[in-house]
């Protein structure tokens, strides 16, 4: 019987993320579940935003607008100039990469799929569904800090996101892999659908 009661709160406490049950929560434990139903009920989204990809021994940095009707995510590359105008189509677990003959391999930043190009589908997935570990409240921002609450702090993806407390808009984030930041993102345009 103790442990059935154990379980109980332990499982409220998975459920809910940042605290158990809407009583105690504090204010941003409070928008940060607002802004999760949200994000979970929206049917499509367009942003544009800077990105900073870090290889470790290369940087990379790209102008990136991004499209989703809830069926496939489109992934346009705005800057590099060179670069310009070449879009990866994700759909599920399947992506092409368009563009004439020119195609562009950076490599992925966590060894499995990780890549500038699917780092803000990745933020938003994040927003939607990931476990949220801890989040705060300052000067009109939100950050929610969202990670694997089976792994150690500092061990696997870990994504930290903020979001416009008044607006709820993505304004950034970030993404680690095993403590070390591999993308940053500024979100200069947001939309919700």
């Amino acid at each position: 019987m103790k442990k059935q009661l154990l379980f109980l709160p332990m499982m409220l406490l998975l459920l809910t993320g940042c605290g158990g049950g809407q009583e105690g929560k504090t204010g941003a434990e409070a928008l940060a579940v607002e802004i999760r139903g949200e994000y979970m009920a929206m049917t499509g989204y367009s942003l544009q935003a800077q990105v900073n990809a870090d290889y470790g021994q290369r940087v990379y940095d790209f102008t990136l607008s991004v499209t989703n009707d809830g069926e496939e995510t489109a992934v346009v590359i705005r800057e590099p100039e060179m670069l310009s105008g070449v879009t990866a189509r994700i759909h599920g677990e399947e992506g092409t990469l368009e563009y004439d003959d020119l195609s562009l391999e950076t490599g992925f930043l966590d060894g499995e799929s990780l890549s500038p190009v699917s780092a803000l589908p990745t933020l938003m997935e994040a927003a939607r569904t990931q476990y949220i570990d801890r989040c705060t409240l300052t000067d009109g921002v939100l950050e929610v800090h969202c990670a694997d609450p089976e792994q150690d702090s500092g061990t696997g993806q870990e994504v930290t996101l903020w979001f416009d407390a008044q607006t709820h808009a993505l304004t950034g984030g970030e993404i680690s892999q095993d403590g070390r930041r591999v993308i940053a993102c500024q979100i200069t345009e947001f939309t919700k659908t």
